[in-house]
């Protein structure tokens, strides 16, 4: 016969207090009261729902959870909701307009066929797009393409279509800018 062990009493949640964090995510200010232990990339899909930052591997090595934050990409399997206090978060749901317009990248990523299982997906767009904010003239040339896209994995392509698509949201976005698109 089985000997049960002796049952242990579960910590008390107060082991883990909750702190308050105020951010705003897709220009929408928030308030939660979080777990200090709690990812952003957590916080994210799981407090408020948005599930099109995906997690791939959680230690930052794939770029799925890619967000912007204060403007700039950043591993959101990396970075814990408390640290994002007072920060303006974006996630792949504030890409395209709101009447559902794509993002001059999205639409790329979509005439280039630059996807096959689109889960990487979310975060190359936004990596893309931080990259591209930030740079109003980026080098074309496939070599400082790829070092933009290093950050991110894909696991179903050749990256041939990424680097195509990159040339072309460029493209897009410089259309748009004077008026052609």
């Amino acid at each position: 016969m089985a000997r049960s062990l002796p049952s242990k009493p579960i910590p008390a949640a107060s082991s883990d207090p909750r702190r308050e964090v105020t951010l705003t995510v897709n220009g929408e200010t928030l308030t939660r009261s979080v777990s200090p232990r709690m990812l952003l990339s957590d916080f994210i899909r799981h407090e408020l729902g948005l599930t099109g930052t995906h997690v791939g591997c959680e230690h930052g090595v794939c770029g799925c959870c890619t967000v912007l934050i204060d403007g700039r990409a950043g591993r959101s399997c990396l970075t814990l909701a408390v640290q994002a206090e007072g920060a303006e978060i974006r996630t792949i749901e504030s890409v395209a307009r709101p009447d559902g317009t794509l993002h001059p990248v999205q639409q790329a990523f979509m005439e280039c066929h630059a996807l096959q299982c689109g889960f990487c997906t979310p975060g190359f767009v936004m990596a893309i797009l931080s990259y591209l904010e930030e740079t109003p003239q980026p080098d074309l040339s496939e070599d400082a393409i790829r070092e933009v896209l290093s950050g991110n994995l894909c696991r179903c392509t050749g990256y041939k279509n990424i680097v195509r698509a990159f040339r072309r949201a460029v493209e897009l976005r410089d259309a748009r800018a004077t008026g052609g698109g």
